[in-house]
């Protein structure tokens, strides 16, 4: 089947989602072509959840300018799509003299960047702000903050599913035709013609690229691996706290999240395998050992799950890594709108960066805005967060909310329910698990899965065989134990 737009946007990760839900704001008919079976299943839900300051970048860099502008904004992003983010600081923690030279770089390099809120810190004043941390003073980046990066990327697909992009799932792009004034584009099972092509597939955007005739680029992947503690462990940590860096390495950090665990990681690992997401256990040793040295309560016991992201570094002939790339080749791609190595800190800048990408749009095609834009996400209160009197209403307005599913997070079956029936129609475990912290919990699943497997069979009629846990293969049963079986 072949399907028309406007534009096309090849990939529906944090940075193609933005460029969805900024270009959804004109009068254009847009789709989004993702592999995977929802958006959040690459880099943009395996990561540290930090937002950053703009101060570890190099001057006059694109990664700098949109850093620095995504941070500025993100309350209000918070606040219009509905994903917690909390402005908690961040402290980079210093031993030597060499440390203190390092930080004073940093800081210089931050001001100029336009970073805010930046200041050395001594002894009393770093465990003033992390009573448990080991260290002699701090960088202190009072602007930087955590956020929600599941429900960031998904309430952007969301938001702009709602003002009338349409996502098309497991639909990996294998092929381009470049036509005068058009594009010819081929994924596994249907055609799409486009007018337009943002090229932003992350870990495959090399291979797109090297699609449109834009060849050339040297990609490396790097790995990251993390542990994730229990959240008993999240009042001792109130903000991330980073070593000194390196100049290219921001180091093993130890982070908070919004929702009270707590995240060891990552090392970097330089990879070509771009789809093994195993943590090894040497490198789980590796990570708590490292991080002890900073924040001496990383325990064994304590660890209830680990996970990896992989990111894809433009590099040069030389093996240094480079500046984003957005561009628009005139002379060979016209019409496309091609992005390399959208890495660290993309999560921070995905927005600005979707600005940046259209406006290369706007300067070659006359595009109108829509007068019925609507920024807005509909935010979803959970349960776990209601008082007593909100879920004695709640129960009363449907008995559903009064049925735990997942005991560990305390959400409800009504919970589970509305996330099956998601805008983007994603029905796999993980995307209920991403949108209700449904299977996040201590136990890790252990008592809820089936439940929510169930659910999703009642719910959308599918069989038990049909349903898978995050990937197109993933599957969670395969058929009946004792079937054929006599007697």
């Amino acid at each position: 089947m072949l399907h028309s737009f406007d534009a096309v946007i090849i990939g529906g990760g944090v940075v193609g989602s933005a460029i969805a839900r900024e270009l959804s704001r004109y009068d254009l008919s847009i789709a989004v072509l993702e592999e995977n079976t929802d958006v959040v299943c690459e880099a943009s839900g395996r990561n540290s959840a930090v937002v950053h300051g703009g101060f570890a970048y190099d001057r006059n860099s694109l990664k700098a300018r949109f850093c620095v502008e995504g941070n500025r904004m993100m309350d209000q992003l918070s606040s219009e799509l509905g994903f917690r983010f909390i402005r908690c600081g961040k402290v980079l923690v210093g031993n030597t003299d060499e440390d203190m030279k390092q930080l004073e770089r940093m800081m210089a390099q931050g001001f100029d960047n336009g970073a805010e809120g930046l200041e050395l810190i001594d002894d009393a004043r770093l465990h003033e702000l992390v009573p448990a941390v080991n260290g002699r003073f701090a960088m202190f980046s009072r602007n930087s903050g955590i956020l929600d990066p599941f429900l960031f990327t998904i309430n952007l697909a969301e938001n702009a599913a709602e003002n009338g992009v349409k996502y098309f799932f497991s639909s990996k792009v294998i092929s381009i035709d470049c036509r005068q004034n058009s594009y010819l584009l081929h994924t596994e099972n249907d055609d799409f013609s486009a007018r337009w092509v943002f090229n932003a597939a992350g870990k495959g955007a090399k291979a797109i690229s090297d699609m449109l005739g834009i060849e050339g680029y040297r990609v490396i992947g790097s790995k990251g691996n993390y542990l994730v503690l229990d959240k008993k462990l999240g009042p001792l940590l109130p903000m991330p706290v980073y070593p000194v860096p390196s100049n290219t390495y921001m180091g093993i950090h130890v982070t908070p999240t919004v929702d009270g665990n707590v995240t060891v990681g990552p090392d970097a690992i330089t990879t070509d395998d771009f789809s093994y997401y195993g943590v090894p256990a040497d490198k789980m040793e590796y990570l708590r050992k490292s991080a002890s040295t900073l924040w001496p309560h990383i325990e064994k016991k304590d660890v209830i799950r680990t996970f990896s992201g992989i990111l894809s570094k433009w590099i040069d002939d030389n093996g240094v890594i480079q500046d984003f790339r957005i561009e628009v080749r005139d002379d060979i791609a016209p019409n496309a709108v091609n992005l390399i190595g959208i890495e660290s800190p993309g999560l921070t800048a995905a927005v600005p960066i979707a600005r940046y990408a259209i406006s290369l749009m706007k300067e070659r095609s006359d595009i109108k805005e829509k007068k019925d834009f609507n920024p807005f996400h509909r935010n979803v209160r959970r349960f776990a967060e209601m008082s007593d009197c909100e879920k004695s209403r709640a129960i009363a307005s449907d008995p559903r909310y009064g049925s735990l599913v997942c005991y560990c997070e305390n959400v409800t079956e009504r919970e589970i329910i509305d996330a099956i029936h998601n805008p983007l129609g994603v029905h796999t475990l993980t995307g209920i698990k991403y949108r209700t912290r449904a299977m996040m919990g201590g136990c890790q699943s252990g008592f809820c899965q089936m439940k929510i497997e169930q659910l999703i069979e009642k719910e959308l009629g599918m069989r038990p065989e049909d349903v898978r846990y995050m990937r197109k293969d993933s599957w969670i049963l395969s058929g009946k134990m004792r079937e054929g079986i006599d007697g």
